[in-house]
């Protein structure tokens, strides 16, 4: 066993924490809904970036490339300034949501280099013009363009012109648990000499301001180049300065209210008093006596053009007489290695040099997105002047008893610093190669009892908790399992049923509130699509009536199918659970029936002129009209393929036997299943709600590179509405779908996300699930055309093959030695300070893979590497055998 695994063997023990420092800051902390104190609503404007420098924190701290213990009590991260700037960077910037012309929009460049699961190892980059930064411009420039033009870039303004910039790595490696050592090299990429302030900034997060007089933590030089940290719960902890004549500044954690409130300040030392000092030269605004809660190492390095300096400080639990020298190089060199050590496994046998980056930072990156993440939602209503009994129009007024306070893993800290429930399972699934404990606990996280509601509701995201994603936790759920004993032999039902208890409640939730007439037929409002309809599904329809949703029933079809698996599995260890897989299926074969009833029926979702599922607008006079946007929503029936093997068990013979006798009692729940009643390849049985006639309907559709098949994967709609956009009249209103394959050009959703062409991981993820559940069922005498009209015939596993290979290939280098995901960027695509330097992108452009919407949302885009280890581990020897049809790419 590799040195990682084994430390993350001891992590599971409490006296090895080595999960106790990480990555834990989020990069943007205000504008957040956590920090909103308006009256309107408005978190950007509450607390805008200005503020950020300035203004204690209530919920959370964020930095730049930082790191904290896992409550965020004591954190540390790197400062920086050119001599130039007006502010002390300290964090990133980027645009609110009113100033960018689509969205929010971080307008920084950092990359996630390298990170191990216990962050033994971690290395990240940011690049710092040595220009003044353009705030101005960027906010100006971005505000004046129109949803038609594209975003203006940092790189756009002219600030690295000639290399004038500086690398900034930051290297963390751990000596022991609470033994951090950090190494910050500064590369001055440019031609000439350039100064750079480099501060190592220790801080308190700000727990005494908001009453109660808690025990107030405090920061103390404690002679040359150390500072002593006391906290009354974390203990104590020493930060050393390798270069010891540095001056140690002191500041304290508090909002400057003079600047920010125009009223006077509980103290003279304010949280932005380092950078006041740093930036402006006011002494006064640091405390002689080097005590505080907040401090920092003042490093002035004269960088020569084309050469590198260094800045090393340590951050440990207990004192040490020689915290510099051999031994912290030494540990640095041998962390490094055990970084290689522990990913080389995962490389796929055969794997290129460029495969093998892309998949270590697309796993480094995910484990750099964690966060600690606390909300106490009824102290923040109280702290509003509302109460949980008084209704009120506040933001998460239901959810008052919800109490987050756990390390979660992001899918951006700068866009989204905040969880999302679907994405969060999608990060379990991928996760699940490099840490098995951790997926687990991301998976059940949400479904504790400080987070999931008393009616069964898991929260969907702080900007509205009780907005509606989609559910697919069970199915993470029964992934991880599956990996989990694929891999190690760990069948662990424990998990599995702590998993199911908790997801009984939210199924009972989705049945009793989003099928509103009792038939079977789901209306699930936004779902996480965003702008992907022809309305905004979170609102009440414009005609009035009811959306029939072709997405939300495929959601519960399939929930209902992994519901059946989970339940099946445990069944084998408690008959009990016998009853409510029979239970699933039921549910499963009646969401079946009524998603196609048998004939043309007119209000019904399959249309069998196009061979497309479509959305049904129910109108109150009683009249229905499909909605015709080929888009995911009518690729989502597909992806409810789940295959089940034979198996010899009892209680698995009798649970079919069960099954087999509701069909035949209901005739009508199974008529439009081909695949019904009958074996496939291997004996194995198939529940689908397409048919072997609906499927090679819409396979055609979707493998049609003028629809959904793009060079980069499947696209999220048809490329069909460019020249034929959808149109539906009302109230003489137009309401518009057109063919979008780069950012939107709706508000919709605040402007920033796109469903109306791009690709995106997390549904490729279970469209190629579906595939390879369809092939184990049917096997290698089932076969089409791929592209569709090519006359290239393939097997499903074969299409599998076909499209993650498009999605690997947006960030491979090219024969032309391009990267699909940097688009038109040279610099990135031929700087060899840039060209490597991935970032993993929230979606991609529908015709040339380039990257689009939060640049730093490893989160779900992080599939990528689950696609290149298990796609490598599976071949349609495997799925013949029955392997791969229990493996983790069907589960």
């Amino acid at each position: 066993m590799d040195a990682e695994r084994e430390r993350l063997r001891q992590a599971a023990a409490p006296d090895a924490p080595w999960r106790l420092w990480g990555p834990y800051l989020s990069e943007r902390q205000w504008g957040t809904v956590r920090e909103d104190y308006s009256g309107d609503g408005d978190a950007w404007s509450s607390f805008p970036h200005d503020h950020a420098r300035s203004r204690a924190y209530r919920w959370g701290e964020d930095g730049l490339g930082g790191i904290s213990d896992a409550e965020q009590r004591l954190c540390l991260s790197v400062a920086l300034w050119n001599g130039r700037d007006p502010i002390l960077k300290e964090r990133p910037f980027g645009l609110t949501n009113g100033e960018g012309n689509h969205g929010e929009d971080v307008k920084e460049y950092y990359f996630y280099l390298d990170n191990t699961p216990t962050h033994s190892y971690m290395r990240f980059l940011y690049k710092y013009p040595q220009a003044p930064f353009p705030y101005n411009d960027l906010v100006s420039t971005n505000r004046a363009r129109g949803r038609q033009e594209f975003e203006y870039e940092l790189l756009d303004t002219g600030v690295f012109e000639g290399g004038r910039y500086f690398d900034v790595f930051v290297e963390y490696a751990k000596a022991a648990p609470e033994d951090v050592l950090v190494e910050v090299t500064v590369a001055n990429r440019g031609p000439d000499e350039a100064v750079l302030h480099v501060l190592p900034t220790l801080w308190f997060r700000n727990t005494w301001s908001w009453g109660g007089d808690p025990p107030r933590p405090l920061l103390r030089a404690d002679g040359r180049g150390h500072v002593a940290a006391e906290h009354p719960e974390l203990g104590g902890y020493h930060l050393y300065v390798d270069d010891g004549d540095v001056p140690l500044l002191f500041t304290e954690n508090e909002t400057h209210n003079e600047r920010v409130f125009g009223t006077p300040s509980a103290s003279p030392y304010v949280k932005d008093g380092i950078g006041r000092h740093v930036v402006d030269g006011d002494a006064a605004a640091v405390n002689p006596a080097g005590t505080g809660t907040k401090a920092a190492a003042h490093h002035v390095l004269t960088v020569p053009g084309g050469g590198a300096a260094t800045v090393r400080v340590r951050l440990a639990g207990a004192r040490l007489d020689a915290p510099f020298g051999a031994g912290f190089d030494g540990t640095l060199r041998e962390r490094r290695g055990e970084a290689d050590a522990f990913y080389a496994p995962l490389v796929p046998a055969g794997a290129t040099a460029d495969e093998a980056l892309v998949l270590r930072q697309a796993l480094a990156g995910l484990l750099w997105s964690k966060q600690y993440y606390h909300f106490d939602v009824e102290t923040w209503l109280a702290e509003h002047g509302s109460d949980p009994w008084t209704p009120s129009g506040l933001r998460d007024h239901g959810w008052f008893d919800m109490t987050a306070g756990d390390v979660i893993v992001m899918p951006d800290k700068w866009e989204y610093p905040w969880f999302a429930a679907w994405d969060l399972a999608f990060h379990a699934v991928a996760l699940a190669a490099v840490d098995m404990d951790l997926a687990k606990h991301q998976v059940e996280v949400l479904l504790g009892d400080r987070y999931l509601h008393a009616n069964g509701q898991i929260p969907a995201y702080e900007w509205n908790f009780g907005d509606v994603n989609p559910p697919v936790h069970a199915w993470a759920a029964r992934f991880v399992h599956t990996l989990d004993r694929r891999l190690t032999g760990n069948d662990d039902l424990d998990f599995l049923e702590r998993v199911f208890q908790k997801l009984l409640l939210n199924f009972t939730w989705w049945v009793n509130r989003k099928d509103p007439d009792g038939r079977n037929v789901f209306q699930g409002g936004f779902l996480g699509l965003d702008n992907i309809g022809v309305f905004d599904r979170s609102a009440p329809l414009p005609t009035g009536g009811s959306l029939d949703q072709a997405d939300g029933t495929a959601w519960m079809a399939f929930y209902a199918q992994t519901m059946l698996q989970i339940a099946a599995v445990l069944s084998d260890r408690d008959p009990g659970y016998e009853d409510l897989a029979v239970r699933f299926a039921q549910h499963f074969l009646r969401i079946s029936a009524s998603i196609d009833r048998v004939g043309d029926v007119k209000d019904e979702m399959w249309d069998e002129e196009d061979g497309f599922f479509y959305d049904v607008l129910r109108l109150p006079d009683g009249s229905a009209t499909r909605l015709k946007v080929r888009s995911l929503v009518g690729l989502l029936p597909l992806c409810a393929s789940t295959v089940f093997l034979p198996h010899p068990d009892p209680g698995e013979a009798r649970l079919l036997d069960r099954v087999r006798d509701f069909a035949t009692r209901h005739p009508t729940v199974t008529r439009g299943m081909s695949a019904a009643g009958r074996e496939g390849a291997g004996g194995r049985r198939l529940l689908s709600l397409l048919d072997e006639h609906k499927l090679r309907r819409v396979l055609a559709i979707m493998l049609d590179e003028e629809e959904f098949l793009s060079p980069h994967g499947i696209r999220s709609l048809s490329r069909r509405h460019a020249g034929r956009p959808y149109e539906f009249r009302t109230d003489g209103q137009v309401h518009r779908v057109a063919y979008l394959p780069a950012e939107s050009d709706s508000g919709m959703f605040g402007g920033n996300s796109n469903w109306r062409g791009p690709v995106w991981f997390p549904m490729n993820a279970l469209i190629v699930r579906a595939l390879l559940n369809l092939h184990a069922f049917y096997g290698d005498g089932f076969t089409v055309e791929c592209p569709t009209g090519s006359g290239h015939r393939m097997t499903l596993y074969e299409v599998s093959r076909e499209i993650t290979s498009r999605l690997v290939g947006v960030f491979l280098r090219g024969p032309d030695g391009r990267r699909p995901v940097y688009g038109g960027q040279r610099t990135f695509q031929e700087d060899p300070h840039w060209r490597d330097l991935l970032s993993f992108h929230e979606y991609f452009h529908g015709d040339d893979g380039a990257g689009i919407g939060a640049a730093h949302q490893t989160g779900w885009t992080a599939l990528v590497a689950t696609f290149m280890i298990l796609h490598s581990d599976l071949t349609a020897a495997d799925f013949q055998a029955g392997g791969g049809a229990e493996g983790p790419a069907t589960s």
